[in-house]
């Protein structure tokens, strides 16, 4: 995302036993609190948008012209169907506050080396993992693996990036592949094909109002 701000455009593959189908989407962030998705294929999706504003998101449909506030029971449910949650998109941020943070050792990812951290939620930390592990690369500092589990220490899922391009004079992963653990046939394939960093945006932009005008 940057450190202020960004722009992306990916493409998000969801894969199931019987089928798949692809949703293309623009997103715009500043900070850790706002952000504001545009979903732009398939065509009957197209012109649906997300609202991220703090710890609140909200979703618009212009096909029914209906604002919805995303309630509790909503955050564990698939967003657009895939294997990322409501929660992922709105918690992205609370890794480094609502964890603890222990270097266990060393491996190598892919041919590259990477340190091995586990996180292990807080206490008091309103998240839905017991804890994580990622695996860091030692050179670039980008999570080329990441293994999700409950309070009770069962994998939930993991994830593995791949792909590493130069993307506005970062180099990133550009396909992202995450795979539940317990539904097998299933996952999510998510690809980056635009990225900008530190563009001028403000916060008048993430609004109800621009959910519905922006294209």
């Amino acid at each position: 995302k940057g450190e202020k701000s960004g722009y992306s455009v990916m493409t998000m593959t969801i894969v199931r036993p019987s089928w798949e189908r692809t949703v293309e989407f623009k997103s715009w962030s500043l900070g850790d609190d706002y952000s504001l998705t545009l979903i732009t294929a398939p065509a009957r999706e197209k012109g649906q948008t997300f609202l991220k504003r703090g710890n609140e998101m909200w979703s618009w449909n212009p096909s029914i012209s209906r604002l919805i506030k995303l309630p509790p029971s909503m955050m564990s449910q698939g967003w657009m169907g895939s294997d990322y949650t409501n929660d992922d998109i709105l918690r992205e941020s609370s890794v480094v506050n609502d964890y603890t943070h222990n270097l266990e050792g060393q491996e190598v990812v892919d041919g590259r080396d990477c340190y091995r951290i586990k996180l292990t939620a807080k206490e008091d930390a309103d998240v839905i993992w017991g804890h994580q592990v990622w695996w860091v690369d030692k050179k670039e500092y980008i999570v080329l693996k990441t293994e999700l589990y409950d309070e009770d220490g069962y994998l939930v899922r993991s994830e593995k990036a791949s792909e590493l391009k130069v993307l506005d004079g970062r180099l990133l992963p550009t396909n992202i592949e995450l795979v539940p653990a317990e539904t097998e046939g299933n996952k999510t394939i998510l690809k980056i094909s635009e990225m900008k960093f530190n563009i001028s945006i403000q916060e008048s932009f993430f609004s109800q109002q621009n959910m519905k005008n922006i294209r």
